[in-house]
């Protein structure tokens, strides 16, 4: 996949630039034993050639590099042809001598993206709407002009830590205008598949949103492109992408679709805009904001309020000390909450905080519209990048994620307790009932005796099919969904704010496809 990145930038390439001073890259026999390339540039296009052979060859000894060299070298490693490469002049020369072909082809990509690249933005701002992106898959008839070269590697180097969990998963979203998401979808799949990549990536006209898991080198490859793509390259960054241990075995297939909103709030985004959120904080501005918040005495009295707006299980087995996280289900209830509780937040200050970001944008835009803060400040890169930055900060407890892991471990903190005999406890499964998609906190002594089920309805009903297997349907419903308040109001005393140590019991999720993950939950059967 060529590079987005301006010739105006020189010889600095960003972080793949590699030092030259052992090769010639001016003298093109080393990359093209043919200069009939040049023969078919104008004016204009000859002048980015050097720079886009630098670029190509670039790219291309990027991706030979080892992802984690041995622990005890700390200079990068590289693979090529089977062979091991210790040192860059080692591994340049056998590029520019073994693989010209792939950098003659690269480096035609490189100039063709560089003559796309530059009438981008005009393009877009032009009267008849055109979109480059679109244009430029349909002048090559194919979406693979729009894929990285993998040919190169070995389907072992692509699989591995595929089935394992030794791979990684990727986090991110973008909030940019996109005037045909339709094509970006039908990218999104055929790169994700080409890569062997599974997860969830929802694309709408407000932006896209995504979390997929693979190998290092695919997930490597994926970033690159992401960052490449002159839809994406003015809005995303390397930093924009939340990394953790994991890979395609965290997701049970790929699921790429267009929707009216990329993390659904149930408004349209015409009428909330990504484009108006709350003040961005860093994590270590964040940091200092909760940490002025805790020190003050009465923390009820305070014109700060912490918001968590993620969904009640989520919040239960970690958040941020001193919070005040919502009782509800899913984040399209969000809107619901903050109307039924309008008081709760006049001339507030509120530091509102999720994930990885992406439900604070709109979130964060929906309070400010209600005109009744102070201020609104939400955590850059979410609970995600505050916790890469301080693991034993303000934040305590595990970090909820919407696979198969559940949650991501960054403290030894547990907060949370096993729903049937109270002891701590922080480990989700799913209810033992299999028409219940809710999740249960049950300690192992509790499943030693059975206790497997979120609620004793549940309970009840599984041991009812146990007894009479013809019995293959029922409906699904239980103690957990029959209580449960679409948008909970806060109790406020004397004009206090409601102490908001966690989540309370009683809970279901039934949301959607990406960023809340459908039916999740529960009471405790012990206190019901």
């Amino acid at each position: 996949m060529p590079s987005s990145t301006s010739p105006d930038q020189g010889d600095d390439l960003e972080a793949c630039v590699l030092r030259f001073s052992d090769l010639d890259l001016k003298d093109t026999s080393l990359i093209n034993p043919s200069s009939s390339i040049k023969a078919e540039l104008d004016v204009s296009t000859k002048k980015k050639y050097s720079f886009a052979k630098k670029k190509a060859f670039a790219l291309f000894v990027k991706t030979k590099e080892l992802p984690t060299p041995p622990s005890e070298y700390k200079e990068k490693w590289w693979k090529c042809c089977q062979q091991l490469f210790t040192d860059q002049t080692s591994i340049h020369r056998h590029v520019a001598t073994q693989h010209a072909d792939e950098i003659y082809r690269e480096t035609a990509s490189v100039l063709k993206q560089l003559t796309v690249t530059s009438s981008t933005s005009k393009t877009l701002k032009s009267a008849d709407k055109r979109n480059p992106f679109k244009e430029d898959l349909t002048h090559n008839h194919e979406v693979s002009a729009w894929l990285p070269d993998t040919s190169c590697f070995s389907p072992d180097e692509l699989l591995s830590g595929h089935s394992n969990g030794e791979g990684e998963v990727l986090l991110y979203y973008c909030y940019c205008d996109l005037e045909d998401p339709d094509w970006i979808c039908a990218w999104q799949t055929t790169l994700c598949q080409h890569l062997h990549l599974t997860g969830k990536v929802r694309i709408a006209t407000e932006g896209i949103n995504g979390t997929v898991g693979g190998s290092k080198l695919a997930t490597r490859l994926y970033v690159e492109v992401m960052l490449s793509c002159p839809l994406f390259k003015d809005y995303l960054c390397k930093d924009d992408f939340k990394t953790s241990k994991g890979g395609a075995c965290c997701f049970p297939e790929l699921r790429v679709g267009v929707f009216a909103e990329i993390v659904p709030m149930g408004i349209s985004p015409s009428r909330i805009s990504y484009k108006k959120p709350g003040i961005h904080l860093s994590p270590g501005e964040f940091h200092k904001e909760v940490e002025k918040f805790l020190s003050q005495e009465n923390q009820e009295e305070s014109d700060t309020i912490l918001l968590d707006c993620r969904n009640f299980y989520e919040s239960k087995i970690g958040r941020f000390q001193g919070c005040l996280a919502p009782d509800i289900r899913k984040f399209s209830y969000f809107p619901s909450y903050v109307d039924e509780n309008l008081e709760l937040f006049k001339e507030k200050r509120v530091l509102m905080y999720c994930t990885g970001g992406i439900r604070c944008e709109r979130g964060s835009a929906y309070l400010k519209a209600k005109g009744v803060c102070k201020e609104v400040f939400q955590l850059k890169g979410g609970i995600h990048k505050y916790l890469e930055e301080f693991p034993d900060g303000f934040y305590k407890g595990k970090l909820f994620v919407f696979d198969e892991r559940y949650a991501l471990s960054f403290n030894s903190d547990i907060v949370s307790e096993c729903s049937y005999c109270g002891a701590p406890w922080d480990q989700y499964k799913l209810c033992s009932t299999p028409q219940c998609r809710q999740l249960v906190l049950t300690c192992p002594a509790c499943q030693g005796q059975g206790f497997t089920a979120c609620c004793v309805t549940c309970q009840d009903k599984g041991s009812r099919q146990a007894a009479s297997p013809a019995q293959s349907s029922f409906k699904e419903e239980c103690e957990c969904t029959a209580r449960r308040l679409r948008a909970p109001r806060e109790l406020l005393q004397q004009g206090r704010l409601p102490a908001s140590p966690g989540p309370r019991p009683g809970h279901d999720e039934d949301g959607p496809c990406l960023h809340e993950r459908p039916h999740l939950p529960f009471p405790n059967p012990s206190q019901s």
